[in-house]
């Protein structure tokens, strides 16, 4: 389900079911570093940015402190201006957005860090369509290493993923069985290009954007 949310965040008041996925579209400008971040993970708690506790985990993702007593679970991630935050209770989701831009070098980045066929289906590509289909996959991967919890450090070569016509499909996971993963590309529109996924069943995806979050 995708819908766009212009309402100060402050007003926010839907409810982030157990069923449910959100993420959320907004600038991003460095100088806030943070911020941004801490206002949404506010809304969703009923407490004020100040109090919002963060923590990293033993390999670098940001966490809520387990003093919250929440569920939710979060992540984030940035490209140029703009960024993505998406929420959820009960799973880990992994977000990742990149700006589309001419990619000269997709090929030669994917025969260092990808799969061999993620690399051959790339080689089999005209070379404009190449850099489409490089970021389809990157952002793939990126979302899922980020669910998993180790980041690039889990080797991107470890993982593969099919583009099947407008889906997202992965087909290998080490230590994992694909079937308990999801993994979806994010409708962004035409400057932007992001993936979703998360460890666990089907979940409603509610992708939104927010105008502002103060």
């Amino acid at each position: 389900m995708t819908t766009a949310d212009t309402r100060p965040l402050a007003n926010l008041a839907e409810r982030l079911g157990d069923d449910e996925m959100h993420v959320w579209q907004l600038d991003y400008r460095r100088d806030l570093r943070r911020e941004p971040l801490r206002r949404v993970l506010a809304a969703y708690l009923a407490t004020t940015p100040a109090d919002v506790r963060l923590v990293s985990d033993p390999h670098g993702r940001p966490r809520l402190h387990a003093a919250h007593g929440s569920t939710l679970d979060f992540n984030w991630t940035h490209s140029g201006d703009r960024a993505l935050i998406a929420l959820a209770h009960g799973a880990a989701p992994g977000v990742d957005v990149e700006r589309v831009r001419p990619r000269p070098n997709a090929l030669e980045i994917a025969r260092r860090f990808f799969s061999a066929d993620e690399v051959a289906a790339l080689e089999a590509l005209p070379e404009p369509l190449r850099g489409q289909a490089f970021l389809d996959v990157w952002t793939a991967k990126e979302a899922l290493l980020k669910a998993h919890g180790r980041g690039l450090a889990f080797g991107l070569d470890r993982l593969s993923v099919a583009r099947d016509g407008a889906a997202l499909q992965l087909r290998r996971f080490d230590g994992h069985d694909v079937r308990g993963w999801q993994l979806h590309r994010l409708s962004l529109g035409p400057t932007l290009v992001g993936a979703l996924a998360w460890q666990g069943g089907p979940r409603r995806i509610r992708l939104g954007m927010l105008a502002s979050v103060d």
